[in-house]
């Protein structure tokens, strides 16, 4: 089983990673494609809002046929097929083909661990080991930043894109033959992700996640890219440096907040806390933007840190969801996280372009982007003000 869950993480890295490279990729992409912010964020918003979709089958094929077959074969026929696409790609409309095609490989990984982990472990330490491999697995994150941008001077994106897609799929065929599908659960009424929803428990922590990932995930996957080019000048050099910074953060930041619920015996505040002061971060930084690239790398770092309360959100969730629909309840957390973030993602590209336009400046349309996660994130946590607090 050790082995399996490591094939998963390691499926995870691979995830994460994919969710943040075209920060990295935005000169070069702007260069041989013509692809501009707005196309990349289109693009980002794509793989999100594919991902989230996948949630709903995803789900059921983890209660029904159980994690290994799942994610083997959704990991080859997505992630490698999808890379193999971007690496042949002419233009923005198959750079948007190759992200929701790797998204499709990408969706079942992390909720396959987290199901072999609801159904082996004691709940008490569900939220400890989810936000583990949530922190292992955002080496992706920096994985993507730059060392990405060291092999994209080394051997070019394309071939890169290549080397990504045969490891994706060594990656899945090793899933295959070493993850170990948990003992199923025993069955109850209800079995359905509606039964779910019907659950008034569930609905403040799913207005929660579904604001909570938006601002880290949509940053660090983009923005970060054409703010620091735009403002700073950055290189795909810089930019990595910058991302670095805040893929290290998010990875601190998901292991700090693992143990916090048994030891301050509360999700709900933990949540609730270190999500105001990701608001902090995202003001901070709307306020100063363009003042200095340390400044911004180092509330970019804050945010990424600050907001990575995505498993602990998930443990919240699963709390309240019954055994026999743990791969459907973890799965629609999920769904709502990732379509968040596609939909904050599509939305912040005009956001970003109309707010140049109006303030005459580009600086001011990134302050007007860091104010709208903000607002966001804002009204989310009013809402979760509503929401039961429940541990194992």
């Amino acid at each position: 089983m050790r082995a399996g869950i490591a094939m998963l993480v390691l499926a995870y890295v691979l995830s994460q990673f994919f969710r943040a490279f075209l920060a990295v990729l935005t000169p070069d992409l702007r260069a041989d494609l013509g692809a501009t912010a707005q196309d990349l964020s289109m693009a980002t918003g794509l793989w999100f809002l594919t991902f989230a979709a996948m949630q709903v089958p995803v789900g059921s094929a983890l209660d029904r046929i159980g994690p290994r077959r799942t994610a083997s074969v959704l990991l080859a026929v997505g992630a490698g097929g999808g890379s193999a696409l971007f690496a042949l790609a002419q233009g923005p409309g198959a750079i948007n083909a190759a992200m929701m095609l790797i998204a499709v490989g990408c969706s079942p990984v992390l909720m396959a661990a987290y199901v072999i982990f609801a159904r082996n472990f004691p709940p008490a330490v569900f939220a400890t080991l989810a936000s583990a491999i949530v922190g292992v697995g955002s080496l992706g994150n920096v994985a993507g930043s730059l060392p990405m941008a060291w092999a994209v001077a080394a051997i070019g994106w394309r071939d890169t894109m290549w080397g990504l897609a045969a490891l994706s799929v060594a990656v899945s065929v090793t899933l295959w033959f070493l993850v170990r599908d948990p003992p199923p659960a025993t069955r109850g009424p209800g079995g359905s992700m509606l039964s779910l929803l019907a659950l008034p428990a569930l609905w403040p922590v799913f207005v929660m996640m579904t604001v909570a990932y938006a601002p880290a995930a949509g940053l660090r996957g983009l923005w970060a890219g054409p703010y620091g080019a735009d403002i700073f000048g950055m290189d795909a050099a810089g930019i990595g440096r910058m991302t670095l910074v805040m893929g290290l953060a998010m990875i601190a930041g998901s292991f700090a907040y693992g143990p916090l619920d048994r030891l301050l015996g509360s999700r709900k505040w933990v949540i609730f806390g270190g999500n105001a002061l990701c608001l902090g971060g995202l003001v901070a930084l709307s306020l100063t933007a363009g003042w200095s690239p340390v400044l911004s790398t180092v509330l970019l770092a804050l945010i990424g840190m600050t907001g990575a309360s995505f498993a602990m959100i998930v443990a919240h969730a699963r709390a309240f969801v019954p055994p026999h629909l743990t791969g459907r309840g973890v799965s629609l957390i999920n769904l709502f996280a990732i379509c968040g973030a596609g939909v904050m993602q599509l939305a912040t590209g005009p956001v970003q372009a109309r707010a140049a336009d109006w303030t005459g400046s580009a600086s001011g349309g990134y302050a007007v982007l860091f104010a709208f996660y903000a607002v966001t994130l804002a009204l989310g946590l009013i809402v979760y003000l509503w929401a039961q607090d429940r541990t194992d």
